[in-house]
């Protein structure tokens, strides 16, 4: 079986929707109405399928439209919610607070891999060193000293809960002025210069300035400075090699920030709404998006002499991969997979897939499921499959759902659609007697369903158990380089997690295709040639033989041009042509109507030919069956030199002579063959 797939679900159809119907945003959404926007995007999902048959079916895949699956459908649906809860009984789902990447125009965190989708970009940001007040009561004895702490994102500083310094650094106390700045030493030159009247009063380890209290940059969360908060402490990511060598602590916008407060006890704030806009908690800012905050910050910094140094920096950052927009990290609840469970698993199913080409094997994909970190699965989004969790609105009592048929009988209603706005519908009385059990908010991530394919697509194990457990895993797949961390790894986690087992056994994997100067295809530039233009120029045997007789089928990146096309049309399509219209013509006017070649071939060149050809089947079974695609096809444009610049010019006068004789009807056989 190949059976065509549509993914339904997921961020670009609700990105889509969201344009169409010109709202942006979360609040907006909910506004319009959440079922109304379902459904909306329900409509368009299958909008450019007929488009999609005609050209994959133009292109010659062989690949079966009339039984395709889709995500959305009941019967694939109700399978995922069986791998969920296969998941949830060993114990290898939970829900966690954790510093995520975060789309703020989507409203949901991303999982790691698909900040890798998106890529990282060089953007322009306000770099600022802002002073620190050290309470004057400190045990050292400093009074009006400051530490400089510098910091690319100054929307984070109303959250700043504490500074971190590295324990072995060496620190400078700088005199300037009536003041005294402290920041390492190392880095003094770039913020003083000889003669400008500053002295350094006095040098220590990071490790003499820790838990030093300070005054709160922002009044907003002073009040935790009984819980700890507003202290120095060491840490060992603080380095020299930018900034002043402390660093600005907000836990609820950087894992290391989140990591060292919490060992501490301080607790995690995060005043920022769904949209990334400052909330109630910080009244100043409120409704401001936090990178639109940066300037009126800065200016409330200046005027509170609290700003020392402002620069712009120039850095790499991650971008959304649908919005490509840049991503926040901050905290957020969201339910993972528990990837050190299942670790040794996925490596072990890798120890057993056959890969093209075979260094991904223990390099790009190898590498990735060693250093594979827990899977965000959730998202706070409402076009996707509902992860099938109810928790009761008075206790902590929770229970997941594997089937409609388990759903109906907790609820006694009748369940015919399983996404957000049908099912949430859904209640029923606690059993722990406290409440009503209401399903949770969030969707799944729609690389969860993607990887539970295998199963979802023949509604496993609900139908077709023996049939599915026969064929699986899968002989081959096929996908571009970046499925290695997406696709390829998606299915590696769920088939190893629910059956200790690789979701395939053989892998191709495809480079990128790019425009002819090296740039991505893009539509909005126009920098390639309309498929369909080619097929109709060219045919699809020139196109598909260019692309398999490419570095592309061996994850390499191809720059594309019509001109490669061109040539494959010209040097090996016609000549394949013009050998079999030659044999076709000459044994028409002959009547010759051969059924194999000869018994004992007598003319050196039919042996010499047949011996090729013989050559050519053994060469290309075995790359094919090393899934060598390159490989299998430099064999068969090898032959068709052959066959027409020698086989065929150099026995042409035996095709052509009157005589009907031995000789000419062996080359008639040999060439039919």
């Amino acid at each position: 079986e190949r059976r065509f797939g549509w993914d339904c679900h997921g961020l670009p159809v609700e990105y889509e929707m969201e344009k169409e119907l010109g709202i942006s945003g979360k609040t907006e959404i909910e506004a319009f109405g959440v079922a109304r926007f379902n459904e909306a995007c329900r409509s368009i999902v299958l909008r450019y399928t007929s488009e999609w048959e005609t050209i994959v079916t133009r292109m010659g895949r062989w690949v079966d439209f009339d039984n395709d699956y889709k995500t959305m459908d009941p019967d694939y649906m109700e399978t995922i919610w069986w791998v969920f809860k296969q998941l949830w009984d060993k114990g290898l789902v939970y829900e966690g607070y954790y510093i995520l990447p975060y789309s703020p125009k989507l409203s949901t965190p991303l999982s790691n891999f698909e900040v890798n989708l998106g890529g990282y970009k060089d953007v322009q940001d306000p770099a600022i060193t802002v002073r620190f007040r050290l309470s004057d009561d400190n045990p050292l004895g400093f009074s009006n000293t400051y530490i400089l702490a510098w910091t690319t994102t100054p929307w984070t500083l109303p959250s700043n809960l504490g500074l971190a310094l590295g324990s072995d650094i060496t620190y400078a106390r700088v005199t300037d002025g009536d003041d005294y700045y402290i920041l390492a030493s190392d880095l003094v030159g770039k913020y003083y210069k000889e003669g400008d009247g500053h002295e350094i009063a006095g040098e220590y380890r990071g490790s003499e300035l820790a838990e030093l209290s300070y005054e709160p940059l922002f009044p907003f969360f002073a009040h935790l400075a009984e819980q700890n908060a507003f202290k120095t402490l060491n840490a060992g990511f603080v380095t020299t090699g930018e900034g002043t060598g402390i660093v600005h602590i907000a836990p609820g916008f950087g894992e290391d920030d989140y990591e060292a407060m919490k060992e501490r006890g301080v607790p995690v704030v995060c005043p920022i709404d769904a949209e990334c806009r400052f909330t109630e908690e910080v009244p100043d800012f409120r409704g401001l998006f936090v990178k639109d905050a940066d300037k009126p910050i800065m200016e409330r910094l200046k005027a509170e002499r609290k700003l020392v140094k402002r620069e712009t920096y120039l850095h790499s950052y991650p971008h959304c991969y649908r919005t490509k927009t840049p991503l926040i990290y901050r905290a957020v609840s969201s339910w993972f997979v528990d990837i050190g469970k299942v670790k040794e698993s996925m490596l072990s199913a890798n120890r057993k897939i056959r890969w093209m080409p075979e260094h991904l094997k223990n390099g790009r994909f190898g590498k990735w499921l060693e250093g594979a970190r827990d899977w965000a699965i959730s998202r706070n989004r409402y076009w996707g499959n509902p992860i099938p969790v109810w928790r009761c609105d008075g206790s902590d009592y929770v229970e997941c759902i594997g089937s409609r048929a388990e759903l109906e009988e907790k609820s006694g209603k009748s369940v015919t659609d399983l996404h957000k706005h049908f099912v949430d519908e859904i209640t029923w009385p606690s059993p722990d007697g406290k409440g009503t059990m209401r399903r949770i908010p969030e969707v799944l991530d729609c690389w969860f369903e993607s990887g539970a394919m295998p199963y979802a697509q023949k509604h496993y194990p609900f139908e077709n158990k023996e049939r599915f457990e026969a064929h699986f895993p899968a002989d081959f797949i096929c996908e571009g380089l970046d499925q290695t961390r997406g696709w390829f790894y998606t299915l590696t986690i769920l088939a190893a997690a629910l059956f200790d087992s690789p979701a395939f056994m053989n892998n191709v994997t495809n480079g990128l295709i790019l425009a002819e100067d090296g740039k991505k295809m893009s539509k909005s530039e126009r920098n390639y040639t309309d498929p369909n233009e080619i097929i109709d120029t060219y045919g699809a045997d020139a196109l598909r033989l260019f692309l398999m007789d490419s570095a592309v089928v061996r994850a390499e990146d191809l720059r594309y041009s019509d001109d490669g096309v061109k040539e494959v049309l010209k040097s090996v399509i016609i000549p394949l042509w013009n050998a079999y219209s030659f044999y076709v013509t000459y044994s028409n006017i002959d009547g010759a109507s051969p059924c194999g070649p000869p018994a004992n071939p007598e003319n050196p060149l039919d042996r010499w030919i047949l011996s090729e050809t013989e050559r050519l089947v053994e060469e290309v079974t075995m790359n094919l069956d090393a899934y060598d695609m390159q490989k299998a096809v430099a064999p068969i444009v090898s032959f068709i030199d052959l066959l027409n610049n020698w086989y065929i010019r150099r026995s042409r006068r035996r095709f052509w002579r009157s005589d009907n004789d031995l000789d000419k009807e062996q080359a008639y056989q040999t060439l039919y063959s």
